[in-house]
């Protein structure tokens, strides 16, 4: 379809646009250089409405666009969010969440100025590397320790600092892939690696390392099969079988354990979770793992194990594109602290503090958020719910948690257009809300949720409920 010269020409100057009333209503308030951008940006738009054969627009449309512009380009995007799924370490809204206490920890230090890279005690520049490590070190037992922005980059560093353009050896049951496409076979040849597959799929034995290793072989590689379980006629080599090879080979062993569990925990939930503490008493040379999963702290890929190795990481040039910032080191610091202590690790890591909430304590928030609801006149109930770690981890595990339906009394096609309407209505209210469609209705898993978020989300509910009410019969 042609367009319309004419319809150009209708197109308001940008000049013109300014010096209109409405317009310098909204400078006024969002100052001349937010509105001058988004008034060229409007005018492009609707330039290629007209391009695609649309007509040109009149006043009140390219004021609305004007305004629309301005608040997308003027406000933030990174938004708090009421995690309502169930799933505690949830990839797509953060991960671990830090909590009051862990933010309170660490707001006199990043409010200000802080010793970062400089070392007090001698007066002198310091490195950033120093930071955390001793906390670390502690609490796994580990001979040093490295921290860098994340786990896929520190396995990366490991790979580039010891096998670039040599071989590593990997079990083909343990090529696994994270979310957002890590994926290892990737990592290794971003790494500059040649991978060495053994064994497959559902069973490998120490043999199949044995026969492969050679002159080229540079690291024996272990990957925790953290967010799937494969079950029956299988087999792995244990860490402590690879340990024993590597050293009898003279080549190191790196466990990629990922999910960040530090040490062997009370509770069933992590029955069979390997630690970090318990695979470097077994003799593995370095061990990766995030910061922001079971660990429960920010993003960070922190490499611990035999200090000769963790000294030749710290020269590579490479550590200097992948180390951490301020916030990530106190972040780390805080959290850590709270592993001294099994009292605080409950109480003020808001991972842990979820993982071990009572169940009459969810049942009573559900109780309360149906009341709420019931109180505006939106029937719900109550039913009993399988929450998840996530985040991948703990992917056989569930953790029994209750859920609130809002029930429609109409027929399915309504009831699911609701739910579909609901669940997008309360994505894009001014704070959002993240609930589950299922089976046609739209839940509130409690698991992630405290009687004070509660009443908020309940009262969010009722007003995006009373919108689309009005939308539409129900």
């Amino acid at each position: 379809m042609k367009s319309n010269k004419e319809d150009y020409k209708r197109l308001p100057a940008v000049d013109k646009l300014l010096s209109s009333p409405e317009v310098k209503s909204l400078i006024s308030k969002h100052g001349k250089e937010l509105v001058t951008f988004a008034i060229r940006q409007s005018l492009l738009h609707f330039r290629d409405n007209i391009s695609n054969g649309q007509p040109a627009p009149d006043d009140k449309a390219i004021t609305e666009k004007i305004l629309s512009l301005i608040m997308v380009s003027g406000s933030r995007s990174l938004k708090k969010v009421y995690n309502a799924t169930g799933v505690i370490i949830h990839t797509n809204l953060g991960r671990a969440p830090y909590g009051e206490f862990l933010l309170n920890d660490v707001h006199e230090i990043l409010c200000g100025y802080n010793n970062l890279e400089f070392n007090l005690e001698k007066g002198v520049r310091g490195s950033r590397n120093d930071h955390a490590t001793s906390l670390v070190k502690y609490i796994t037992g580990a001979e040093d320790a490295l921290i860098v922005n994340n786990n896929a980059a520190a396995v990366m560093l490991v790979l580039r600092a010891f096998a670039k353009n040599k071989e590593v050896v990997v079990s083909r049951g343990e090529l696994v892939e994270i979310g957002g496409s890590f994926r290892i076979p990737e990592i290794m040849a971003a790494s500059d690696c040649k991978m060495v597959e053994v064994g497959t799929t559902n069973k490998t034995h120490v043999e199949d390392y044995e026969k492969i290793i050679g002159k080229e072989t540079a690291m024996l590689f272990k990957a925790h099969k953290s967010n799937y379980v494969i079950k029956g006629f299988t087999q792995e080599v244990g860490l402590e079988e690879l340990v024993v090879l590597g050293r009898k080979n003279k080549i190191p062993v790196l466990f990629d354990q990922g999910c960040g569990l530090l040490s062997a925990q009370k509770n069933p939930l992590f029955s069979g979770e390997p630690d970090v503490r318990t695979a470097l008493k077994k003799g593995v040379d370095l061990i990766c793992f995030s910061g922001d999963k079971l660990l429960g702290g920010p993003q960070a890929g922190i490499i611990v194990g035999n200090k000769k190795l963790i000294a030749k990481l710290k020269k590579e040039p490479m550590l200097r594109a992948l180390r951490v910032c301020k916030s990530t080191i106190a972040l780390l610091e805080a959290t850590l602290l709270n592993y001294l202590n099994e009292t605080d690790l409950t109480e003020k890591n808001q991972t842990f503090k979820f993982l071990t909430r009572k169940s009459a304590d969810i049942k009573a928030t559900a109780e309360f958020f149906k009341n709420e609801l019931t109180k505006a006149g939106i029937s719900a109930e109550v039913t009993t719910s399988k929450g998840q770690c996530g985040g991948g981890t703990l992917p056989d595990k569930e953790i029994p948690s209750f859920t609130v339906v809002i029930k429609q009394k109409s027929s399915n096609k309504l009831r699911s257009d609701y739910a579909e309407k609901m669940y997008h209505a309360l994505l894009n209210h001014e704070t959002p809300v993240l609930g589950i469609l299922k089976k046609g209705n739209i839940c509130f898993d409690m698991l992630t949720l405290y009687p004070s978020e509660a009443k908020v989300i309940a009262q969010i509910i009722c007003d995006v409920h009373q919108q689309v009410k009005e939308n539409r019969a129900i």
